[in-house]
């Protein structure tokens, strides 16, 4: 009997009988592929009696060295990694096309090649020659690394084994094609088996493994989320075609922290590092105007100041306009509402623009407070003091929540040369980290203290 064609979701993995617009297991549309049955052998089908081996059990105490790590030099790099690479890790790194992915790798194997490993570059996108090309646009025509232009998994898994290198680079896992998966490169299946396959390569043979993943027009890493689970460590390549700054984002890492993020300036000899965000993303900012507020935020283990920036309008249209670049959009609009609810500041009939500037993305909740600011700043025409930096959660109540890592954020903000901050009440009181620190309670009171009005 013929074997019945399977529906797989590309966004979850879920399977069925039947295609449909809709996933039913995550509420994603037009995201359901077919996908052909793979052949199962006689020996599959069943276990029947045939015991497995007994597999050696450990307790909670038992002590284990730490994994080694190879650092590369490039700092920003090694940070998001955790300390630098770990031996047999498998690492996917996802961004927009054109953002500056395979520059970044080139540079990165190339500093990896110079400290001693083995390095193998492969591209399933590009000619070799053109790899070349970008290699001495970047200055690194001389770095030891091993190059090939090939697509057939099964062909890139015998040339490693037969090399033995110590990092392998994959440009990119879309293109792979494994030839016992009867499917087109880039779908579902030929995805999952050849990351799959270079997974267990990884921890086979103690080779870390760099894949490269397209990403959807939502910014997920295109394929089957399941890519992701079997991966070590997931990165996120961010940035704006508009500006040079790049930012890379741990979403996932079994060897250090999660949302560690390293910072880059693209320049025309490629990526270099990025040492102190703050300044590089508060240089453009000049006299304090209108809706511009500095936030201190936290990223992974590093303080960053941005700066937010608000723009507030009549609107000429019977539903107002909500525009938000680099912040959650269903988030502003919880701050208009607390603000209309529990301040009594209407913004019905406003446009509301906010941005982000550098082309930083915030996720933090201690923004909260500084959206709230840069909107009434920009409501009322009047500027916040100079020289001022702002953070705090704001609840539905209308209460505001300490920040985490205080301290922290104040320090780095006292080291750009600001000199006062609003936050919440609540953790240290008084002075902190030799600035003037004004605190409020809940949002009425920050309105009456910082803009007279409540």
């Amino acid at each position: 009997m013929a074997k019945s064609t399977t529906f797989v979701c590309t966004a979850c993995g879920a399977s069925s009988s039947k295609w449909s617009g809709r996933c039913e297991a995550c509420g994603e549309w037009n995201t359901i592929i077919e996908e052909k049955p793979l052949s199962v052998g006689p020996a599959s089908k069943s276990l029947g009696g045939k015991r497995g081996r007994t597999i050696p059990l450990s307790d909670l105490s038992t002590r284990e060295t730490p994994p080694p790590r190879t650092c590369s030099g490039i700092d920003e790099l090694d940070r998001v990694l955790g300390g630098g690479l770990v031996d047999a890790s498998a690492i996917l790194v996802g961004g927009d096309p054109g953002i500056g992915k395979s520059t970044l790798l080139l540079q990165g194997a190339a500093k990896f090649a110079m400290a001693g490993l083995k390095t193998i570059y492969i591209s399933g996108e590009e000619a070799s020659a053109q790899v070349r090309m970008r290699a001495q646009r970047l200055g690194l025509a001389e770095a030891p690394v091993r190059l090939a232009t090939e697509t057939s998994l099964r062909d890139i898994l015998t040339t490693l084994e037969a090399e033995k290198p110590d990092l392998v680079v994959i440009d990119s896992i879309q293109t792979m094609w494994a030839d016992n998966v009867d499917s087109a490169p880039g779908s579902v299946s030929q995805v999952r088996a050849a990351a799959h396959e270079l997974t267990t390569f990884a921890k086979r043979h103690g080779t870390s493994v760099i894949l490269v993943g397209h990403v959807t027009k939502e910014g997920q890493i295109a394929g089957p989320r399941v890519v992701e689970h079997m991966v070590d460590t997931v990165l996120y390549f961010e940035g704006e075609r508009g500006h040079q700054f790049r930012i890379l984002r741990a979403v996932k890492n079994r060897f250090g922290p999660a949302d560690e993020i390293g910072v880059f300036e693209m320049t025309g000899r490629g990526l270099s590092e990025v040492t102190n965000p703050s300044a590089l993303f508060l240089s453009e900012r000049g006299t304090p105007s209108p809706g511009s507020v500095v936030f201190a935020g936290i990223e992974g283990t590093r303080p960053v100041l941005v700066e937010l920036q608000a723009l507030v309008a009549p609107s000429p249209h019977s539903q107002p306009r909500r525009a938000v670049v680099g912040w959650d959009g269903s988030r502003l609009a919880m701050i208009l509402a607390v603000l209309e609810a529990r301040c009594g500041i209407p913004f019905a009939g406003l446009d509301v623009y906010l941005n982000v500037a550098g082309g930083m993305k915030i996720s933090e909740p201690a923004a909260d407070l500084a959206v709230a600011a840069a909107l009434l700043s920009a409501r009322e025409d009047a500027a916040l003091p100079a020289e001022t930096v702002v953070f705090g959660e704001i609840s539905l109540s209308g209460a505001l929540r300490p920040a985490p890592q205080t301290e922290n954020r104040l320090k780095e903000a006292q080291k750009l040369g600001f000199t006062a901050a609003i936050a919440p009440a609540g953790g240290k009181s008084g002075t902190d980290a030799g600035m003037k620190i004004t605190r409020a309670t809940d949002l009425t009171g920050f309105v009456g203290e910082v803009f007279g009005a409540g």
